[in-house]
């Protein structure tokens, strides 16, 4: 299937690792031009040949720093991934446990990035009839399984997604919304991360505790995601062959979920 996607012009955020990591390469892949930012640039990402740009986009400055580098390397924007999100900040506390620093510094990296990206990337997008994409997670509908901050940033920026698409349909501009749920990337491989303070939470080896994952979540396909699986989504809905799809969000779980 030809996806239409040579010679795109895109920018990546959260671009070091995991699902932006996989994406980036899935894009350059397709002969996409690619903007990959984040805070730290990683060997990996640099070897994907992708524009490295190092950004703090919980800041204007940074999304200012980002944008200006993206326009004036690509001379415009075509395609936009959100992908920027809490991973080894997040703690497996309950409400009662989550102050204000830490529900402001949840809802900034979650959805006020995708916020300030998508207003600085938009005048392009609706110039070239682009795309956006915006990485949510499962945890925006079901707001038991992950810490209350996190589900309901998760929850605001699937809703943005959909408004982005209604209001910038007219101008040309997709907009869609992918909710992963748990993909195996350093977030929960790592004993620093999120999946390694729950596994020392519940007093378990981490490598025990993610080979129980799919049981202990009830995963139909019995595995976690990989994050190449939710790039090609990411992919497939930025290209042509998605044309006429916009304020959707798709689901991609292993069947974690079992109801729409």
């Amino acid at each position: 299937m030809d996806l239409g996607l040579a010679s795109k012009r895109a920018v990546v955020t959260g671009a070091s690792r995991g699902i932006g990591l996989a994406t980036v390469r899935m894009l350059a892949d397709e002969g996409v031009r690619v903007v990959g930012a984040a805070r730290t640039i990683t060997p990996e990402l640099t070897e994907t040949g992708a524009i490295t740009v190092s950004a703090d986009l919980s800041t204007a400055e940074g999304v200012t720093t980002l944008i200006d580098r993206a326009l004036a390397e690509l001379d415009g924007i075509d395609l936009l991934v959100n992908n920027v999100g809490a991973g080894d900040e997040m703690r497996p506390v309950g409400f009662l446990d989550t102050d204000d620093t830490e529900w402001r510094r949840t809802l900034d990296i979650n959805l006020l990035t995708a916020v300030r990206v998508s207003r600085a990337a938009l005048p392009s997008l609706m110039r070239h009839r682009g795309a956006m994409v915006n990485i949510s997670s499962i945890a925006s509908r079901m707001p038991a399984a992950s810490p209350v901050a996190y589900s309901a940033a998760k929850a605001a920026l699937t809703a943005l997604g959909k408004s982005l698409a209604e209001e910038f349909g007219p101008h040309g501009v997709r907009v869609n919304t992918v909710s992963p749920g748990v993909v195996r990337t350093s977030v929960w491989e790592t004993p620093e991360g999120f999946g390694g303070k729950v596994a020392a939470a519940a007093g378990a080896d981490l490598d025990e505790f993610l080979q129980r994952m799919p049981e202990i979540l009830n995963i139909t396909t019995g595995r976690l995601l990989e994050p190449e699986e939710v790039a090609t989504l990411v992919t497939f809905l930025l290209s042509d062959a998605a044309c006429n799809i916009t304020g959707a969000d798709y689901v991609i779980d292993g069947g974690t979920m079992k109801s729409a």
